[in-house]
């Protein structure tokens, strides 16, 4: 049969390209079905790439890093245009997309442009683009790997070419003086340090009560501060309740508070949708969430599939939607499903990172999840401010700073606000898979000067409040009290 198929993967995102890529490099026959007009998914079209696209644009034309560096003043407002800043967004999404198609090109991975139906649970009827029969396509297994859409709610106004979500907002049409964004979560968060340094007046606005809870609190509340401290007016503890423009064209929004907000633009930043509306999911028993969201067991099995050989991966199944999780559920669930002896789950530690302005990003157990879980811990920080590469670029404001378990040393969790943090939690992030102990960064040696031997600085410090609280020596009995104290050493 020429049209079937060892696996079928639905959506050419970060998890589809993975797990296809994964499955013919051990011999399977692949096919991926795309119905839009570029592969890469949100991840690569309208979402992760594009947005840290921006941000690297902003901080150019900004002259935030400049003025950093050498304390000058600039006024980027009325200076940057939109082809300007949207200028790089098509040579490193376009280089990414090539790069995609060259994968799958390279694993002999066959291209189906369309809109996939489910038959049954082996049968697929893709709609195809080209506008020619619908072809009828079977598969020992198939891999739903849809992604996911901005969830747009009834209340917002988004026929308004001024209020937009994480995907029409990559159409600017001009930079705005005011921008009002709902939603303080990553997405609404990053956005917010995009505009700011452009000289936007930015007001975000969260129904929590704390931004980014699943944070270190200490490290979200030095984002919280820089935020201010760029110009970004945050609002908790509040909702829009009515957005509407007047004859002026201006956005008034309505809050829970019964506060008013007017703006230029509006940006709805809160929640996704999983992609399942249309697939018939309904044809192989499944049912989804409110939002659309797929419930999968522990191989990536997609739950009340008859057959159990259809499975899912990436942020069609929900949390933690990061693009490199999704990427192992890919690479995972393939090898469950064809039973090769490769990978056998995605790792329980899994890095976040936050393109902000300054980027965060953390691995592991907080100091509130510590506590939480009643583990005796310490915390040892390194301050950007006393490194001389932070120095050199300009960053005197970060933190690194580790959670490390009483009992043993071993490094538990690492968070990090600052220049290159998205780089940096990597290295904690091996230790924290090794099992290891902050001993590997006091013995090892780290270039000079690089922000990366801040780890040993924090290392120091965290056996600093060991001895501070013990009144002894480490376990080792190498290092003398006076040493750990010292942090310049």
């Amino acid at each position: 049969m020429p049209y079937h198929f060892d696996l079928l993967v639905i959506g050419a995102g970060p998890a589809g390209e993975k797990a296809a890529a994964q499955a013919a490099y051990f011999g399977k026959r692949v096919a991926i079905v795309e119905k839009e007009r570029q592969l890469g998914g949100a991840c690569v079209n309208t979402g992760t790439l594009p947005s840290k696209t921006l941000r690297e644009t902003a901080l150019f034309l900004s002259g935030f890093r400049q003025r950093q560096l050498y304390g000058f003043s600039f006024d980027a407002g009325e200076n940057v245009s939109v082809s300007r800043f949207m200028s790089r967004q098509e040579p490193v999404c376009g280089g990414e997309i090539q790069r995609i198609h060259g994968n799958l090109a390279r694993h002999h991975v066959t291209l189906l442009w369309g809109t996939a139906h489910f038959v049954d649970e082996h049968t697929i009827e893709i709609a195809m683009r080209d506008g020619t029969a619908q072809k009828r396509v079977t598969a020992d297994v198939i891999l739903i790997a849809t992604g996911s859409s901005p969830f747009r709610p009834a209340n917002i106004p988004f026929d308004d070419h001024d209020v937009d979500d994480s995907d029409s907002i990559l159409k600017l049409d001009r930079i705005p003086r005011t921008m009002t964004i709902l939603g303080a979560g990553v997405i609404g968060c990053e956005y917010a340090t995009i505009f700011a340094p452009l000289g936007v007046q930015v007001t975000l606005v969260e129904p929590r009560a704390q931004m980014l809870p699943f944070l270190d609190q200490e490290i979200s509340g030095l984002l919280v501060a820089k935020l201010a401290e760029i110009g970004v007016k945050l609002i908790t503890k509040a909702e829009a309740k009515a957005v509407v423009k007047d004859v002026d064209g201006l956005i008034h929004t309505t809050l829970s508070t019964g506060e008013g907000l007017v703006s230029e633009k509006l940006l709805y930043a809160a929640g996704r949708n999983g992609n399942t509306r249309g697939l018939g999911l309904e044809t192989i028993g499944v049912e989804t969430d409110k939002r659309g969201l797929l419930k999968v067991d522990e191989h990536f099995r997609v739950a009340g599939a008859r057959g159990g050989r259809v499975y899912a991966a990436g942020d069609v199944i929900g949390f933690p939607a990061l693009a490199s999780v999704s990427m192992e559920q890919g690479r995972v669930a393939v090898c469950h499903a064809f039973e090769l002896k490769y990978k056998t789950k995605v790792s329980e530690h899994l890095p976040y990172g936050i393109y902000t302005i300054p980027e965060v990003s953390m691995i592991g157990e907080t100091e509130e999840s510590c506590r939480v879980k009643e583990i005796d811990y310490v915390v040892g920080r390194a301050r950007y401010k006393d490194n001389a590469r932070a120095q050199i670029v300009g960053d005197a404001d970060g933190l690194i700073k580790l959670v490390v378990r009483a009992s043993d040393q071993v490094l538990l969790g690492v968070h990090i606000i600052g220049e290159r943090a998205t780089e940096l939690v990597h290295v904690g992030q091996m230790v924290i898979h090794a099992g290891g102990s902050i001993d590997t960064f006091i013995y090892e040696v780290f270039n000079y000067p690089t922000l990366s031997e801040m780890y040993k600085y924090a290392a120091y410090d965290a056996l600093g409040a060991l001895a501070r609280r013990t009144e002894q020596l480490t376990p080792s009995g190498f290092w003398p009290q006076s040493e750990l104290l010292d942090l310049d050493k």
